[in-house]
């Protein structure tokens, strides 16, 4: 990273000419080595029925965002699988099901989440590999990254300790109207897991691990940009579970995606993109009442300055709440709505802050911006601005959209307003657009026409009009942060949406519901049934009705 005191141009420039620490490469140098990260060797495998296969079809060229020459860096290759691998992972999975005979559905929860644990020891040993891969993949800052990988470590553990609470909680029997029964969550079948490139490993898990340990065969399809960081895990899946309860595979979307939904086979879909790849998805399953669906999709999330909000504290949540991860992230701010009493003075403040940011490398200390991953990416976002600008509106920062091949420093555009992309569209990227209000009936309005319903920050100090305010937004959002950035966690909580933001809803217990349904033994509460159910519990020969406590 260069000096602060180089002007910002250079310093930006400098990006396309990143230097590479030896202690950052992905592999070793080695002779004739032309790739100044380091090429990961592993991404031409994939797993399917047990089996971690090298694929020696077409592959994909794997760039990344960090520019080392002028351009992308190559930091492998990945495997572009055909509709044939495809319909393999598919039917690896419906062999694992087998009508719910399977190995994995009908095994005890307690062996399920032995395996879970098993998984969760080996997946500790290829931390610093994961985390090298996402840096180099995503262009994630290394905090971040370790906090990605370790954030899905607890995520699977705290999952395994939930799981335990529900079968303990269906480990009893109940009687009412003369019949006796015993109630569990049970599998739905194969699943289709399809994470998102800013959260390649925690969101993906955040699906697959509690549908997996509720019983459910995977077939994880990796996302396009940050494929390579499961590539560590594959052998850990194949150790670890029954064949065909997990199968990884990659290539293009309609390639190897489509005819695992025309299979009709997919008993769920857990999907995080947007609304519009989702319906898509969805429509190409021939029995849409047989697929649930577990959506979690894009946002505008509004922040509200109130005329009394501490506005340092609001800057702070601000800068943080649009511009963590370079604004790649759902659940980041993406409208700032500022009353106009204190529409200067905060505009002021959040302009000096943002140009304050520190950029660079992913592996630079304190850095706070970094590449970003898409193609193309700088020039979307710089249509964005141009269009908010040829219709009015005004950057305020300094520094704003000063860019390289991959990197786009931040604009604060103020004056926001319809008519312009930047009102109603996700940005997803470094854009932080603000708008002014004088009544706050025009914030809620906006939300309640506009197509997201997911979360909202609320700033301000007045308990009269948090309260009221509390009222409204949570009938048109799902969270509602009071003098806070919106977020996710902690995961113990619901995360969901309304409209086109969401459908089902994600935490550490809602997912393993999202992932299961209650089922049920019942009958008659005679003698003769009290006596046989007494006999399949003492001589343990069913794995469903059973009263095993798990600690």
């Amino acid at each position: 990273m260069s000096t602060p005191n180089t002007p910002i141009r250079e310093r930006v420039a400098s990006l396309d000419h990143t230097v590479v620490p030896e202690s950052v490469r992905l592999a070793p140098a080695t002779a004739g080595e032309t790739s100044p990260a380091g090429l990961y060797r592993h991404g031409d495998r994939y797993l399917i029925g047990g089996e971690v296969c090298l694929w020696t079809g077409d592959t994909t060229e794997v760039t990344s965002p960090i520019c080392t020459d002028g351009k992308r860096t190559v930091i492998g290759r990945a495997a572009s699988l055909t509709r044939e691998e495809s319909l393999d992972a598919m039917a690896a999975a419906v062999s694992a099901w087998d009508h719910g005979r399977g190995e994995w559905p009908t095994m005890r929860v307690g062996a399920r989440i032995e395996r879970a644990q098993a998984f969760v020891e080996k997946m500790k040993h290829v931390r610093e590999e994961s985390v090298r891969l996402l840096m180099w993949e995503i262009a994630k800052t290394r905090a971040d990254s370790e906090k990605e990988f370790d954030r899905t470590v607890a995520y699977i553990e705290d999952t395994i300790d939930a799981l335990k609470e529900f079968d303990r909680d269906g480990g009893r029997f109940t009687q009412g109207g003369g019949v006796i029964t015993q109630i569990r969550r049970a599998p739905l079948g194969p699943t289709l897991c399809m994470g998102p490139f800013n959260y390649p490993l925690n969101e993906t898990f955040t699906t697959l691990i509690p549908a997996l340990l509720m019983g459910n065969p995977i077939v994880c399809k990796l996302p396009k940009y940050g494929a390579l960081c499961q590539g560590p895990l594959l052998p850990a899946f194949a150790e670890c579970f029954p064949a065909g309860a997990v199968n990884v595979i990659n290539g293009e979307g309609p390639t190897v995606v489509g005819p695992l939904l025309e299979s009709g086979a997919l008993a769920s879909l857990a999907f995080i993109g947007t609304a519009r790849v989702a319906n898509i998805l969805k429509r190409q399953h021939p029995h849409l009442n047989r697929m649930r669906c577990i959506l979690g999709l894009e946002a505008k999330n509004p922040a509200i300055i109130l005329p009394d909000a501490d506005l340092d504290l609001a800057v702070k949540e601000c800068v943080a709440g649009a511009l963590s991860y370079n604004g790649q992230r759902c659940t980041g701010i993406k409208l700032i709505w500022v009353h106009r009493k204190v529409e200067t003075a905060f505009l002021d403040r959040l302009a000096a802050a943002v140009d304050k940011l520190g950029f660079g490398a992913p592996w630079d200390q304190g850095v706070q911006l970094t590449p970003l991953p898409e193609e193309g990416k700088t020039a979307r976002l710089q249509a964005f601005v141009d269009d908010a600008v040829g219709r009015g509106a005004q950057i305020v920062n300094e520094n704003a959209g000063i860019h390289s091949e991959t990197f786009y420093f931040p604009a604060v555009v103020r004056g926001v307003k319809a008519g312009m992309a930047l009102h109603s569209q996700e940005q997803f990227g470094p854009i932080v657009p603000v708008s002014s209000f004088d009544d706050v009936s025009e914030v809620l309005d906006w939300l309640a026409e506009g197509a997201y319903g997911q979360q909202a920050s609320l700033f301000g100090r007045d308990p009269v009009t948090i309260g009221g305010l509390c009222d409204v937004l949570a009938n048109l959002v799902c969270r509602v942060n009071l003098n806070a950035q919106c977020q996710r966690g902690p995961d113990v909580f619901p995360f969901t949406g309304r409209k086109d933001s969401a459908e089902g809803t994600l935490s550490v217990s809602d997912a393993l519901r999202s992932f299961s349904i209650r089922s049920m033994v019942a009958a008659p509460s005679t003698h003769d049934n009290r006596d046989l159910l007494r006999q399949v519990l003492t001589r343990r020969t069913s794995k469903f009705v059973s009263t095993d406590y798990l600690f």
